[in-house]
């Protein structure tokens, strides 16, 4: 690490690189590279000449492409055969080679270092976890991001007409760790059109029992809602408009303020199974309804649920970091397995990131959304390049150089509700009943 930070500082001083990226970051990712070799340098089988660039440096290249912004594989070509990487010195290796490398390169590696990296940095940040919904054995988001469109470069998209769906390739189906701001799950969809609801019990299995889980509007159906229920998981949502519904237990209530126990689905065609909590209440003019299967309101109080659910939030901004500060959103090639291959990588490189904010907020005492990541990403190489420990700097002075502040996201505030002033349903209420589901569409357009 001390070598690297070394490297930049002279080339920094001799005017030979730019203060792009940064160099905390990369430090991690070559400690992390050289601890995991053996999954991104497997060795080589079969007869015939030993290969010139190793699997490894490949990788590595890719990867360190990212966290710099490199806009091109030809640029990846440059750092491995012109200038060098880390330590590794420079590869006889055409352009031509390189690019048929990523192309038959398949995206297993940087699969297998994603989800070791993934474990690692678990360990690093568990200190630094996140108390949200104490009751829950783990907090998490699911949801879904369009994959923007690919360059018409090859000749086979030369003709197809720009924000055709042909170029889209395809969804990335995320499941994000809240408490460690981490991502957990990674799925990436084919069809540019699949809704969410297909994937999603895919993405909700490997969680503990007794996890919470936030959920879009994209996700609302009866049958998911009774199904994580029937797996013993806790989930949010919000009401979606024009919503059924039957007051059976109404916990509190006063004005526009409600907390109360009802059954999803007046209409014989599409009833839920499981009664569930709705709650309501009125926040600078708007109503605000949020449903979920935490029933107990002594467990979850009204209060906590738009703040919980707000969290939500956080998969979005991992998604706005992937593809304005990581560049996703200038895809590399056309063929999909290098596209994916810049998926893995990038995502790879957005949780040593999320690591670093989290550890920095942990240090400093602040919420991890006070650590402004765009300001992270500009000046955490210029404490480097001085030779002082990047994140004690930014937590040092960072409140005073505004690059620790208070968040400007928006809190809705809602009623606080006395425990004394809460109904106890009565103790013979039913709680489940015959489901009905409408079945309707909801998969890819094939469905």
């Amino acid at each position: 690490m001390a070598t690297r930070k070394r490297e930049v500082t002279e080339r920094a001083v001799e005017g030979k690189e730019p203060l792009e990226g940064i160099d905390q970051a990369e430090a991690m990712l070559q400690e992390l590279v050289e601890l995991l070799e053996p999954t991104l340098n497997p060795p080589q089988e079969g007869p015939g000449r030993r290969r010139v660039l190793p699997a490894l440096c490949l990788w590595a290249g890719v990867l360190v492409g990212v966290l710099r912004g490199y806009p091109s594989q030809t640029q990846i070509w440059r750092l491995l055969c012109v200038h060098g990487l880390w330590s590794y010195g420079r590869f006889d290796v055409k352009d031509g080679a390189l690019r048929k490398r990523l192309k038959q390169g398949g995206t297993e590696a940087l699969r297998r270092f994603f989800e070791q990296i993934t474990q690692l940095l678990a360990v690093r940040l568990a200190p630094y976890a996140e108390t949200l919904a104490p009751f829950a054995a783990a907090v998490a988001a699911i949801d879904l991001t369009t994959l923007d469109g690919v360059v018409r470069k090859l000749a086979i998209l030369r003709d197809v007409k720009a924000g055709e769906r042909v170029l889209l390739p395809g969804k990335l189906a995320v499941r994000f760790d809240l408490r460690l701001q981490q991502i957990q799950k990674l799925k990436h969809v084919a069809d540019p059109d699949q809704n969410e609801k297909v994937c999603a019990r895919e993405m909700v299995e490997g969680l503990p029992r007794g996890s919470l889980i936030l959920i879009d509007l994209g996700y609302f159906a009866f049958e998911f809602f009774d199904w994580l229920t029937n797996q013993g998981q806790f989930w949010i949502s919000r009401l979606r408009e024009k919503t059924s519904y039957d007051i059976v237990h109404v916990h509190y209530t006063r004005g526009t303020t409600l907390d109360a126990l009802v059954w999803l689905g007046t209409h014989r065609a599409d009833r839920a199974r499981h009664l569930v909590r709705l709650v309501q209440f009125r926040h600078q003019g708007k109503l605000f309804r949020y449903i979920t299967n935490v029933r107990d309101p002594k467990l979850l109080p009204l209060h906590e649920i738009p703040r919980l659910y707000a969290r939500r939030w956080d998969i979005e901004m991992l998604f706005k970091l992937a593809k304005r500060e990581l560049k996703l959103h200038l895809l590399w090639s056309g063929t999909l397995d290098v596209v994916l291959q810049q998926v893995w990588a990038v995502l790879t490189i957005s949780q040593i990131l999320q690591a670093l904010r989290k550890e920095i907020a942990g240090k400093a005492g602040v919420d991890v959304f006070d650590v402004s990541m765009p300001l992270m990403v500009q000046m955490l190489p210029q404490f480097a390049v001085r030779g002082v420990d990047p994140i004690a700097a930014f937590v040092e002075r960072g409140r005073f150089g505004g690059m620790i502040r208070p968040s400007r996201r928006n809190q809705i505030q809602a009623p606080r509700i006395a425990p004394g002033r809460l109904q106890e349903p009565p103790p013979d209420l039913a709680m489940e009943r015959k489901p009905r589901y409408a079945k309707r569409k909801c998969g890819s357009r094939k469905n």
